[in-house]
């Protein structure tokens, strides 16, 4: 659980970010426009290459691929739950017409709407997260080249 608390706490931060980019669109009238759902993956890709980063300073030599595969996995999935819990808590109780708005836009012809909204919000964070944790341990992980 000690390596966890790292990847936990920037999860946590991360899905904070998310939350009040999401409020700041919904302010402005922004946020039933899915493209700007884009940005998430930039500001979840951010909370993984900081964790991963700083994972790797924190453990230096003991540091390898799979340690840091499990901090980018764990920071994404953390921020990815949290988000998605505000968002059905937003959708359902604070804004109880965001649904019926965004369903105007995209999908009139679905009976279970909200489920699918809420299990897409949750499948694109995962997959956003397994995407960019696989690409920035690539700027991680250490060579096996030999120099001659």
């Amino acid at each position: 659980m000690k390596n966890l608390s790292l990847p936990i706490r920037f999860g946590m931060v991360t899905s904070a970010v998310l939350i009040a980019y999401f409020l700041i669109l919904s302010l402005m009238g922004k946020h039933t426009n899915v493209f700007y759902s884009l940005f998430n993956g930039v500001i979840t890709g951010f909370g993984i290459y900081e964790t991963i980063k700083y994972f790797k300073l924190r453990l230096g030599k003991d540091f390898g691929y799979g340690k840091g595969f499990m901090a980018g996995i764990t920071t994404g999935f953390v921020a990815t739950l949290l988000f998605t819990i505000f968002f059905a808590f937003y959708a359902t109780e604070l804004d109880a017409g965001f649904l019926d708005e965004l369903s105007e836009v995209w999908a009139k012809d679905y009976h279970n709407f909200e489920a699918i909204v809420f299990f897409t919000v949750a499948i694109m964070g995962f997959t956003t997260t397994l995407v960019l944790t696989l690409s920035f341990m690539q700027l991680f992980k250490t060579s096996n080249n030999l120099k001659k």
